[in-house]
Formats: C-alpha cells, structure tokens, sequence
C-alpha cells in the first residue's frame, strides 16, 4: 500500500512541480529572452514553449495513468481512499484538462501562430489576435486544472 501512495504522490510530485517550472519559470525566461528580439523573437519564444509544453503533456498523461492505477489498485486490495470517488474524478478532470489543451488547442494556436501575420504583430481590433488571446488564455486557464486538482490530491494522500 505505501508503495502505491509513493507512486501517487510521485506522480503528482513531477505533475505539479512541472508545470510550476513551465509555467513560473520557463515561458517567463523564454519571452522575456527571445521576445527582446522583436516579433520574430516572440515568435521563438512561442514555439520553443509550444514544444514544451506539448512534451510535458506526455508526461502528464503518464502521471495521470499511475495516479489512477495507484488509486483504483488501492480500492481493490484495501482499505478503500477516503474521498474514492472525488479523488478519481479530479485525477480525470486534471486529465481530461490536458488532453483539451493538448488536442484541441495547442494546435490551434500554433496554426495561428504560422498563419503569417504573428497575432502579437496584427492590430489590437482584428479578429485574429482577439481569437489567438482567447486560445491562449482558456489553454493557460485549462493548466491550472491539474495545478489545482494535483495540489489537492496531494493533501489528500498526505492526510491519508
């Protein structure tokens, strides 16, 4: 059974710890570095992060796989985790919010972003840059999911 909690806060450990590093960290160093360089710097910067970020998401998806095995291989051989059910539902809702920002829009930003015009660069009223923030900030609200859903199942599991 402490095995299987290890692995569970493990995988929560490297879920959560990257994409602190990723998002605290790495976009702000990338930008702040390659954006110095203008629109084509920005533009680095983005697809350097984009790159990253699409594969932390493997990662996330493998942690999200132990944490649900951990839990469900814990049910079975007992005693169930206190919050069962809750607990598996957020550790789905962490991986349903990577999948949709992996699947759905990563590529979508990217497609805007090699569209030509560089959203940063098109006029703060065109319709383009207004659909690229939109992405962007659901695709940055979406990571906070399994941020937030990772920082409560492991105050569950320490609590346990």
């Amino acid at each position: 059974m402490l095995a299987l909690r290890y692995a569970a806060l493990l995988a929560l450990a490297v879920w959560v710890g990257g994409l602190v590093a990723l998002g605290g960290v790495t976009a702000p160093a990338l930008f702040a570095t390659l954006g110095a360089g203008g629109a084509a710097g920005r533009a680095t910067a983005g697809a350097v992060f984009g790159e990253a970020l699409q594969r932390f998401h493997l990662i996330g998806y493998a942690c999200a796989a132990v944490i649900l095995l951990s839990l469900l291989a814990r049910a079975v051989l007992g005693p169930r985790p206190r919050r069962f059910a809750i607990r598996v539902a957020i550790a789905g809702l962490m991986l349903v919010a990577t999948g949709v920002v992996a699947v759905v829009l990563a590529p979508r930003i990217a497609r805007a972003q090699r569209a030509g015009e560089l959203p940063s660069t098109l006029p703060a009223t065109d319709e383009r840059r207004a659909a690229f923030a939109r992405m962007h900030r659901l695709s940055a609200g979406l990571e906070l999911v399994p941020l937030a859903g990772g920082l409560a199942l492991m105050f569950w599991e320490l609590k346990d």
